[in-house]
């Protein structure tokens, strides 16, 4: 079906950008940060500027930059004041910086199962994983779509912790009238080249709560020494670090940020065409859009039924592939399965944070603990970033086509199979 390759999967980088950043340039002032306190403590005036933004588009009080998601995640984990002996639940299906950022300050990762529909945290799964040692949940919103984020603020309040959302594939997205990122405490957005829009690196931490911004800001820039220079009494968790985004980077984000929701328009039409093309094939299911939420497809997940069409998922994803399409069997393997969280081992030899002293509870990281993920990984869930801007209507029309070609010579595959 398809003998070129695909387009490098990019955001649109126009004159905007660039006259932005020359303009950067010849100011000659890259970074306008100092770890002083001081107007040059929260950074340049581009950085402050794209914050504003960030803020009022998110409908929020303050926006944080960071140079990473992954270093905006670790800001938020320390900000609600996760240390050692504390655990945090969070999802196990989802890239590994979101459990990372939490064994970066010393807790340790509980992982939830997830649900069949959002993908996301299963509030049942993880009101059963809440101990005396539980401070925050750590939920993400997998794919572009918001995880059930109103039962787990429900919960999380009754129990006394802190929702943070992982919002880095849902940005611009809406849950019962609220923006993906502003229902928990905290909503961490990611800037990676490969997201809805880009600073090449970055990310940024929105929220509406004065003191984790404050700290926040201190976890970005040295704050062990700018505290020093202030009236703060609890200095908890403000060892800082250098997590400081540049002008330059903050120059494209602010013009990035207004194309924000043209490019999300991008991708639901073409997964709109997408989900019709696969309607007429009942093994394969395509995304669920839940009442009262939107899906910004950052990839396309779908649901293959093996039982349905006489093939494994395994098969069928390798005459996808055969044929050029962009089609992948699961997404990541699910977190706990990986060797630092198998060996329970971090931090020097004394399997530090998951062995500390200070923590008293026990943590299962074996295989089994979260079967739905499990079952979606290995089983069931495929995924494609074919609605991913440069494609087009071309690329989706020859991903449908494939799939019906597949199904016309299912006896050839089945006999391969065999």
């Amino acid at each position: 079906m398809r003998r070129e390759p695909y387009p490098v999967h990019t955001t649109i980088i126009d004159d905007a950008e660039e006259k932005a950043v020359v303009e950067v340039l010849r100011s000659g002032h890259l970074s306008g940060f100092s770890a002083k306190t001081g107007e040059r403590f929260l950074g340049g005036e581009k950085v402050r500027e794209m914050e504003e933004d960030f803020a009022r588009y998110f409908g929020v009080e303050y926006a944080v930059s960071f140079n990473s998601a992954t270093s905006a995640l670790h800001g938020a984990m320390a900000a609600v004041g996760i240390g050692p002996g504390d655990e945090v639940i969070t999802s196990p299906y989802t890239m590994s910086a979101t459990a990372s950022s939490i064994i970066m300050t010393n807790g340790v990762p509980v992982f939830a199962d997830i649900e069949e529909s959002t993908f996301g945290l299963d509030p049942d799964s993880v009101e059963q994983r809440i101990t005396p040692s539980t401070k925050a949940i750590l939920a993400v919103n997998i794919f572009g779509h918001p995880c059930r984020l109103g039962p787990l603020k429900e919960l999380a309040d009754r129990h006394g912790l802190m929702l943070v959302e992982d919002n880095a594939q849902a940005p611009g997205m809406y849950y019962h009238g609220k923006r993906c990122g502003t229902v928990g405490e905290m909503g961490v957005l990611s800037l990676n080249y490969h997201k809805a829009i880009q600073t090449g690196e970055g990310g940024m931490v929105v929220t509406d709560n004065r003191e984790l911004a404050e700290r926040l800001q201190l976890i970005r820039n040295h704050g062990e020494v700018v505290v020093g220079q202030t009236s703060r009494k609890d200095i908890t968790n403000l060892l800082g670090w250098n997590y400081r985004l540049t002008e330059i980077q903050a120059a494209v984000g602010i013009e990035q940020l207004k194309k924000l929701d043209a490019f999300n328009r991008i991708r639901q039409d073409l997964a709109g065409r997408l989900t019709a093309l696969l309607g007429r094939h009942d093994f394969l299911v395509p995304p669920v859009v839940e009442p009262e939420a939107t899906h910004g497809y950052y990839l396309f997940p779908i649901r293959f039924f093996a039982e349905k069409i006489g093939i494994s998922r395994q098969t069928f994803v390798a005459a996808m592939q055969a044929e050029g399409i962009s089609l992948a069997g699961g997404y990541v393997r699910p977190i706990y399965l990986e060797p630092m969280f198998q060996e329970k081992i971090a931090y020097g030899r004394q399997h530090c944070p998951f062995g500390c002293s200070l923590y008293k509870g026990t943590v299962s990281y074996e295989k089994g603990i979260c079967p739905t993920a499990e079952r979606m990984h290995f089983a069931e869930l495929m995924t494609t970033d074919i609605c991913k801007f440069p494609n087009s209507k071309q690329e989706v029309d020859e991903f449908g086509a494939a799939v019906d070609k597949v199904v016309a010579n299912l006896a050839e595959l089945r006999s391969r199979a065999e």
